[in-house]
């Protein structure tokens, strides 16, 4: 009888220490899980989370449609990360993050076509989703719009946009900037000197 008292009062206690290292997470704030998407560290985030969220993400992109967490619920189906990967189901959730104005969206999508990774590669089509998240400043996508036009994907009547946003563009480190620069003068050589000059303006004027 003694030991098994004892034997209950230990279990206790270890089941109060296993709760107490538990800690409850709250939902992430849209400036949180934005700053998560931008640094590529939104699913290492959820696992270190211990899954505790899924239900309230699967809530805010399937009940509040929120863009950024249905982009986080469609990468969670993507990679199988707290949940079945379910690709198909993933890239159903980016596209519905992406129709909402979405950038991140946009710019993720415009990456899987480009490597042909979850989608046929389709790098005129990653075209299209990285001109309208550059469009809304989106810098990633308007590095790789320019890119890619460069490599001879997308059309002529896009370049002196692509070039206009990245050219006038502010650059956070030197490296950066010496990569927009390498791109920026890919692209210039498909352009006619006119086009480069009225690009580089800080306004375009038609």
């Amino acid at each position: 009888m003694f030991v098994r008292i004892t034997l209950l009062l230990l279990l206790s206690v270890m089941t109060l220490t296993v709760r107490a290292d538990i800690k409850a997470v709250d939902i992430y704030s849209q400036e949180e899980l934005l700053q998560l998407i931008r640094q590529g560290t939104e699913l290492q985030r959820i696992k270190q989370d211990d899954c505790q969220l899924v239900k309230d993400i699967e809530a805010h992109a399937s009940v509040l449609k929120e863009p950024l967490y249905q982009y986080l619920w469609g990468q969670m189906l993507n990679y199988g990360v707290c949940v079945k990967a379910e690709p198909k189901r993933g890239m159903d959730w980016l596209r519905q993050a992406a129709e909402q104005g979405s950038p991140e969206a946009m710019f993720k999508l415009a990456q899987y076509y480009d490597e042909g990774k979850f989608l046929i590669k389709d790098s005129d089509r990653a075209v299209s989703y990285l001109f309208s998240a550059a469009s809304g400043g989106n810098f990633p996508a308007q590095m790789m719009l320019v890119k890619l036009l460069g490599e001879g994907h997308g059309t002529p009547r896009d370049y002196v946009l692509a070039y206009h946003w990245l050219y006038n563009q502010t650059f956070a480190d030197e490296k950066t900037q010496q990569q927009s620069e390498k791109l920026l003068a890919k692209l210039a050589k498909l352009m006619p000197d006119s086009q480069v000059k009225r690009a580089q303006q800080p306004q375009l004027h038609e």
